[in-house]
């Protein structure tokens, strides 16, 4: 089945991934893109951070003044759900609280054309569980709104990384995946599919990599500098696992493998107890200041 035409894009959430995914389809899939934050605050700190890297880009003259102007006034920022109707495909991209997910998607089954798809960037948490909440509780079986649910998880920082994982649910259907593979190569993209497994491709991989770092360290089988600079200098990674989770955040790690240790029941996703207790520090990394490097 042909992969139908993204002519406008909704994003739900202006935090970092979701201003990343709005300012990136603005800029090389070139549609209007309706950017809605509950809070305003964080609209205007997601749009002065738009400004700053289209700002960024024309000083290293990636792309001209004409052009960073044209991608600014693509994006459409609002407070209201409502605004998403006239979407063609819609990306949420809010905190990984599943309860948070599962509302925004029943309510975006009933704001939406029924043509739009309905993507999420969750790095973990089920696409059939999320797109149960779109399906009427009376009747199961009806996947109007169900089979057109998908997540387009997209990597962090979006403008610079171009990997994507594409993951369908039992109920996601054929058209919705091609349509998705579509719109995200058309962003500049490269799609990767995965199944709707704990962690799907990339975190299933990446985070108990990191995990094993951490309890490298916290039994003192290396220092942190030691650890990051023999994967850095002997496997060719631009950073250590260490830094990485400061990065990625370390409370974001600490979900991740509590998502693996419990769905898939493996011992050998039971999160480092370091990782725990630097949470429970407010130690999360880059964002808060002080990770396993201080910022």
């Amino acid at each position: 089945m042909a992969a139908a035409e993204v002519k406008r894009l909704g994003v739900v959430g202006a935090g970092q991934m979701g201003l990343g995914i709005a300012l990136v389809a603005a800029q090389k899939a070139q549609i209007p893109v309706t950017l809605v934050d509950s809070s305003q605050a964080s609209i205007d700190k997601g749009l002065k951070f738009a400004d700053k890297l289209l700002e960024k880009d024309v000083s290293k003259d990636k792309v001209t003044r004409d052009e960073a102007t044209a991608t600014r006034s693509r994006l459409f920022p609002t407070t209201k759900m409502e605004d998403l109707s006239t979407a063609d495909f819609v990306i949420e991209a809010v905190p990984e609280i599943p309860s948070l997910k599962t509302s925004i998607f029943a309510e975006l089954a009933k704001i939406c054309p029924s043509h739009a798809i309905l993507a999420t960037n969750t790095s973990s948490i089920s696409i059939t569980k999320i797109a149960a909440s779109t399906q009427p509780a009376n009747d199961p079986t009806d996947l109007s709104a169900a089979s057109r649910v998908i997540s387009t998880h997209f990597m962090n920082p979006v403008p610079v990384q171009k990997g994507v994982e594409i993951i369908s649910g039992l109920q996601t259907s054929q058209s919705t995946v091609d349509t998705a593979l579509a719109f995200v190569t058309k962003m500049g993209k490269i799609p990767s599919q995965s199944a709707d497994s704990p962690g799907f491709l990339a975190n299933r991989i990446l985070m108990p990599y990191i995990n094993e770092a951490i309890v490298c360290l916290e039994t003192g089988v290396g220092t942190k500098e030691d650890i990051d600079n023999i994967m850095k200098n002997g496997t060719n990674v631009p950073m250590g696992p260490l830094q990485l989770a400061d990065f990625i955040g370390i409370d974001t790690c600490l979900a991740i493998m509590n998502v693996l240790h419990e769905e898939i029941g493996d011992s050998k996703y039971r999160p480092a107890v370091l990782l725990k207790k630097m949470v429970d520090a407010g130690w999360l990394g880059k964002k808060s200041g002080k990770g396993f490097y201080e910022y």
